[in-house]
Parts: structure tokens; sequence; C-alpha cells
């Protein structure tokens, strides 16, 4: 019996010829990743007991993606901190505010995270690395153990396989296929259980480019999956090829790997989906929802902030405005793609458009440190999730779309199919060269 592919990383990473699902190992990460807003926590904890320096510490990456914009002096303080942190730690790599974007964005744009790598994260996105072919694993608190001994225990996972076929209509994009994963798993027309599963695509991939890749990886991990993984195809791996910083090794999965079970899924018959306040997977064909009014839009986050994503709805944007009474937010996913917004004319597009361009990061999906609701208020995102309370107010309503659903609901003022606006071909073509 063959292995899948995240076997086979797990197995690399702990120096064994091979592993299996329900086995206990000690990987040794390529990269270990830490957030801004739990720098401090993990520094006091390994301060108590003596330790001041860590393990491997040319391997980790401390990113500043959560509290990029310092609205209060406890968020300046602990930029401060993190600094200090930082330079005690030696870590290998620090981007402070400003200096990266989203850290489960760049790292995959600037070729830090590459196909068949591992690495510890202390944010359960790390899902996204499985959008080139890498294992990202969330630590949890754990992560203060992995900085402190380099690792720490893993079961490695099961996995499933999900095998796409169809191509996706015009209008549709790949955050509606998660959506509609989604409320087909939540229906039982799906009989997944992705509980600390990885969740293998296989199938008609090629439609899906790096953003898109990204985007498929975002809905799986609010279902509870603890990662993702997306066979590279040439195209990725040319792209990685190109900026990678170290060498690296794709993996695959064996033919006859052992997968704990296998469902197939027909994009073709997708329609731009929306998911109603609450959770994910209370998706719904956009057409349920249409005229619903908003007050509030944001397009970003970790599930659409590549530039792909900017790309689509500066596309839909271009020559319109901002509906009066709507609040729209642009949030970056880098550093690079806001220097990119500015040289190709992307970032004149929103503001001429009346949008308002944050600091690459989480932006308002990071409890709405910027860009919150007030009770009342209705909203529609492209944010990872919209729980109860996400952007502030418990008393808001929030839901969810693609970018192209999220750009025509801010500009017509309510909830709207992009399909019924017309939008600018030239910008539409660049996605297809948007990552070279």
């Amino acid at each position: 019996m063959g292995f899948t592919a995240v076997e086979k990383v797990l197995g690399r990473a702990s120096g064994r010829p091979g592993v299996r699902a329900g086995d206990v190992v000690y990987p040794n990460p390529d990269r270990v990743v830490i957030h801004d807003v739990v720098v401090r926590e993990n520094k006091e904890k390994l301060d108590q007991i003596g330790i001041t320096r860590l393990t491997a510490a040319k391997k980790v990456m401390m990113v500043t993606d959560h509290d990029v914009v310092y609205g209060n002096q406890r968020a300046a303080d602990r930029g401060a901190f993190n600094r200090k942190a930082a330079a005690q730690w030696g870590v290998g790599k620090f981007y402070d505010a400003g200096q990266g974007g989203h850290g489960h964005i760049f790292p995959i744009e600037q070729g830090l995270l590459l196909p068949g790598m591992f690495y510890f994260d202390n944010d359960f996105h790390a899902a996204n690395s499985g959008a080139v072919g890498a294992f990202g694993l969330r630590a949890g608190a754990e992560i203060s153990r992995v900085l402190a001994t380099g690792t720490t225990w893993v079961e490695v996972p099961k996995t499933v396989l999900l095998e796409i076929s169809g191509q996706l209509k015009s209008g549709v994009q790949a955050r509606d296929v998660g959506f509609y994963l989604a409320r087909c798993i939540k229906s039982g027309v799906i009989p997944m259980d992705l509980d600390y599963r990885v969740l293998e695509y296989a199938g008609e991939l090629d439609q899906f480019g790096l953003g898109a890749r990204v985007a498929l990886c975002s809905t799986p991990v609010e279902l509870r999956a603890a990662g993702i993984f997306i066979p590279p195809g040439e195209e990725v791996l040319a792209y990685c090829r190109r900026h990678a910083k170290m060498d690296f090794t794709p993996v695959f999965s064996d033919a006859d790997a052992d997968y704990e079970a296998r469902y197939q899924m027909d994009v073709s018959a997708i329609e731009p989906q929306v998911a109603l306040p609450g959770a994910v997977s209370n998706s719904v064909d956009v057409s349920e929802v249409v005229g619903t009014p908003v007050d509030h839009a944001f397009i970003g986050s970790c599930g659409s902030g590549m530039y792909e994503d900017l790309l689509c709805a500066a596309s839909l944007i271009k020559g319109r405005h901002v509906a009066p009474g709507v609040r729209l937010f642009i949030v970056p996913g880098s550093e690079r793609s806001t220097q990119r917004m500015a040289e190709d004319g992307l970032a004149k597009i929103f503001l001429d458009a009346g949008a308002m361009i944050l600091p690459a990061g989480c932006g308002p999906c990071n409890d709405a440190v910027v860009g919150p609701v007030a009770a009342g208020e209705v909203s529609i995102s492209t944010a990872t999730n919209n729980n109860v309370g996400r952007f502030g107010s418990r008393k808001a309503k929030l839901f969810l779309g693609s970018p192209m659903t999220v750009a025509a609901s801010a500009v017509l003022g309510k909830i709207a199919d992009s399909r019924e606006l017309s939008f600018d071909t030239a910008l539409q073509k660049q996605m297809e060269t948007a990552y070279v």
C-alpha cells in the first residue's frame, strides 16, 4: 500500500522511511512561524523556565500581520516587545509591521514555503501552504515547546481525497467552491468528516491558479481540517523554482495511497455562493440573498488576499463607485501586492471608487481591530469566517462571498450576483500572469 503526500512529508521530516496515519512522530520542521499576537505569552512562558535562546532559531519566522496599525497603546507596546523578543531570540526572519504582510500569504509568494516542506505555526491557517504542496500544521499553545526544543509530537492525520471534475462557470471563483463544499458537508450530500484530517484535492486542478489554490485551502480549515494538500502542477512548480529561497523536493501521493475515504465533486454546476451569518457552512446560492442591503464590505484575509483576488475585484470596480453608505476596505495580503497595486494602477481604481486601502495583513478579519461594524449593520466580506462577533458587534450580520461577489455588492449597496455586471477584460486577463 502506497503513501499519501502528507505521510511522505511527515516521514521525511521525522527521518523515517514511512509513516502511517495514527503514528506519533516528532518531525523536524523546515520552518517555524509565530504571529505577532502570541509572541509575548510564549516569550514570558519560556523566560519563566529559563529558556532565553531558541532551538534552530534560524528557522523561525516572526510575522506581524494581526495588528499592523497600532490603534491603541497596548498594540504599540506589544510591537515594541516583539522587536526586543526577535533580537533576544535571534530569530532567522523577523517581519515587522510594513515588512511582509499576511503570514499565510507572503511566505508563499516569496518562496519561503515550498512544495514538500513541513512547518509548524501557532495558527491553523497554516493550511494555506497546501496551495503549493507543502504541509503546515497548527501547534497552538505547543508552539512554545517547538520554539524551545525544535519540535513537538504529532499524530499523523488521516487523509481524505476530493476529486474535482468539471470546469467552473464564468463568474464562479475558488472561494465559491469552498463554501459549496462546506454546504454539501453540512447537508450530508458529501458525508465527509474533516476533523483532524487532511483534505487532498485531485482531478481537474489546472483551472486553479496559485491565488485560487490558496482560496481552496481556506474554508476546509474552518471545518476542523488539520491541513490541505493540493498537488502542485507545473505552473505552480515553475513559480516556486523562480522564487525559492532554498532547495525543495515536491511530493505526490502514490496511486495506491491509503486514503480514509474518497469523494467526488462536479464544480461545473456551482453558482456563486454566499455564506449566511454564523458559519461558512450556512452557504446558499447568491440568488437566495440578492438585494440584501449592506453597510460594510471587505476584500482580503488569508482566504482572498492574493493578487489574483485584487485583480478580480478591480476588474469589476473599475469605472464604478462604492454605493452611498457602504464602507469598502481593501486589504492586500502582502507588501509586494501593495506595491504592485500602485505600479499596475489598481490602487487608483480602488481609491477612485471610494474604497479604503489598509496595510497588508489580516485587516478586519483579526476580530476587527480595524474596520469594525456597529450593531444592526450588515457586512459582506471575504473573511475566513463569519462567526458571531467576528467584526465587532454581536448584533451585526456577517455574510461571506467571493471577491467578485463582495465587489459587486459594495458598488450596488446590496448583495449582488457579479455576473449581472460587466468587468474590465484587460484586468481579468492579467490574472493569467499574476504569478510569474
